[in-house]
């Protein structure tokens, strides 16, 4: 893991309601209402973990969903390769580990970068469970 000095460190800090569009807007899933009131509901309630800018702006984040993965891992493009989703990641792992909560993700099967990021950070696979979202369409 890379080295986490002071500067770094005075930067890592927790998700707000204010960050619920950037988070939006990047998650592959958002982008939408019904995406915005998920972030806003998970933001308010459940831990996160971000590091910010200069600004204070999040230039790369990790949720925790309701039901206790971590997930929504993002960094910003121009701000990837100086290892920070390693460091929100481990960051918000030894937090839930902490307090006792189980730590584990899902990774959608193609997902190849963040399914070797979190195996190289010792995440063990469970090849006896597979998970899967069904979603009922109240449209028809």
């Amino acid at each position: 893991m890379p080295a986490i000095n002071s500067e770094l460190e005075s930067r890592i800090s927790s998700l707000n309601l204010s960050h619920v569009d950037l988070v939006n807007k990047t998650w592959k899933f958002g982008g939408d209402e019904k995406g915005y009131r998920k972030i806003e509901n998970l933001i308010s309630n459940f831990p996160s973990c971000c590091i910010t800018d200069s600004q204070g702006q999040p230039v790369s984040w990790i949720l925790v969903y309701d039901y206790c993965a971590l997930g929504m891992l993002y960094t910003l493009p121009e701000h990837r390769g100086k290892g920070y989703a390693k460091i929100v990641i481990s960051t918000l792992a030894k937090k839930l580990h902490a307090e006792g909560y189980p730590v584990f993700c899902y990774i959608e099967e193609d997902n190849v970068l963040s399914y070797k990021l979190f195996k190289n950070m010792g995440f063990i696979e469970d090849p006896s469970y597979r998970a899967a979202w069904l979603e009922f369409n109240f449209s028809d």
